[in-house]
């Protein structure tokens, strides 16, 4: 058995406003499932397919107090390109952040809400606009073991510092787990959500994943949430 990791989950003041943002960052079309929640997919994308990991912006009153440990990494093509892009995203409402990078090839940015994200220098990878999921941790190579074996993806590099995982079929973003000192202290503002396969059982599934390290999340929602060995919590949603 396993998962799939299908979508990001992001709270949002604004979802709509802030899926505005994403959808014109991204190139991505926008629907929505319900009041208070904004949902992002590429053109033509048949759900679930590990081709893109879809974004869901969900509306929350909580503000934003600490630098978010999942963000994403966006990709470029060119050095062009990556200037093209900074340009185009300050033009939609992003402003440049200072997480204490220092002198790096890539440029670090903030939505208008504040979350935070990198624009990459050029990679030679066809990952769709989304190059990685990014998750900050305390151990690349645990926090590795245990998303291998909870999804369907295989381990593409692993070191002390940071650890990458991706799609067995070889395509959309990676997963990538990135050593920071920071310390967690709240609940994510941005955290993964998870698929089973259809014909799969939830609660097996569940215990499965808890078997690895997960931990369960008593919420009142109708599906399930968990937390992975480091504690960032995701979600179990029902087969499909």
């Amino acid at each position: 058995m396993a998962t799939r990791l299908v979508q990001i989950n992001m709270k949002a003041r604004d979802d709509s406003v802030l899926g505005g943002f994403w959808a014109e960052a991204l190139g991505w079309n926008v629907s929505s499932e319900g009041p208070g929640v904004t949902n992002l997919e590429p053109e033509g994308f048949v759900y679930p397919d590990p081709v893109a990991v879809c974004l869901d912006l969900v509306v929350s009153p909580e503000p934003k107090t600490v630098k978010n440990r999942v963000h994403v990494d966006l990709a470029t093509t060119s050095a062009a390109h990556q200037a093209e892009l900074v340009t185009r995203l300050k033009d939609l409402g992003a402003t440049p952040a200072d997480v204490g990078q220092g002198d790096v090839p890539w440029t670090v940015m903030a939505d208008p809400e504040g979350n935070e994200f990198c624009v990459l220098d050029p990679l030679d990878q066809d990952t769709g606009p989304i190059a990685a999921v990014v998750v900050d941790c305390a151990d690349p190579r645990a926090m590795a073991r245990f998303w291998g074996e909870a999804t369907d993806w295989t381990l593409d590099t692993v070191t002390d510092d940071n650890a990458v995982l991706r799609s067995a079929k070889g395509v959309g973003p990676c997963l990538k787990f990135v050593r920071t000192p920071d310390v967690k202290t709240v609940w994510n503002r941005v955290h993964l959500d998870l698929r089973p396969y259809p014909g799969d059982d939830v609660q097996t599934e569940a215990a499965r994943l808890r078997t690895l390290g997960a931990t369960a999340i008593d919420v009142d929602v109708p599906w399930t949430v968990l937390a992975d060995p480091e504690g960032n919590e995701f979600c179990l949603l029902t087969p499909a």
